[in-house]
């Protein structure tokens, strides 16, 4: 009996029965296929070594240049979709340099930055413009002894061997953040009230 039962079993096609993940499976097969592949890395790394941020001034009709010590960059931007970036840059005021004493002691104090009720200034880009070819726009605000106000730092962007390199200038009136607003210096006679941020940083991307 049993002899037959398994010749019985053997002789009869099987046909599989499809299974309920199949369906499945092969959707998520074609969502695979279809997504786009991931962007590329658009969070970058400041070289600070290789990067200045510095100012331009002027007085008595003689430009001088100063640069900022200590400071901070975070910056996620991504050249093809620049809408999407943003970028902080945080900076100690303390650590301004002239290279000329009378300017470095003076800088630091209550008439000027301030730095012990402000201690820093901060950039922060909420969004980026492109304007064609390397030029592009980084729009949002700039805070200086508390006052915060909107700006539009134009820039120059080139890639080349995994390095980026930004180059801008933002020119500012100083009085509109009360630096040097009071006294001698707030009707720009000696000091020129227009002065310029310029930024030359070299960043790779992170990994």
């Amino acid at each position: 009996m049993g002899d037959r039962r398994t010749a019985f079993l053997e002789a009869v096609p099987v046909t599989p029965r499809p299974s309920i993940l199949t369906p499945v499976l092969s959707i998520l097969m074609l969502a695979a296929l279809l997504l786009p592949a991931p962007a590329g890395a658009a969070t970058w790394t400041v070289d600070k070594g290789e990067s200045v941020l510095g100012f331009i001034g002027k007085q008595s009709d003689k430009e001088f240049t100063g640069r900022f010590g200590r400071w901070d960059a975070a910056i996620d931007f991504d050249p093809a979709d620049p809408a999407a970036g943003h970028a902080k840059v945080t900076i100690a005021m303390g650590s301004a340099m002239i290279g000329d004493a009378e300017k470095d002691q003076a800088l630091p104090g209550e008439d000027w930055f301030n730095i012990q009720a402000f201690p820093d200034a901060v950039f922060e880009a909420t969004t980026f413009r492109a304007k064609g070819g390397n030029q592009y726009d980084a729009v949002g605000t700039l805070t200086i002894r508390g006052i915060r106000k909107d700006v539009v730092l134009p820039f120059t962007l080139d890639i080349a061997d995994g390095k980026a390199h930004a180059v801008g200038r933002l020119d500012l009136v100083r009085t509109d953040y009360d630096v040097g607003g009071h006294g001698l210096f707030s009707k720009g006679r000696t000091v020129d009230l227009n002065v310029a941020v310029v930024v030359d940083l070299m960043a790779t991307p992170q990994p």
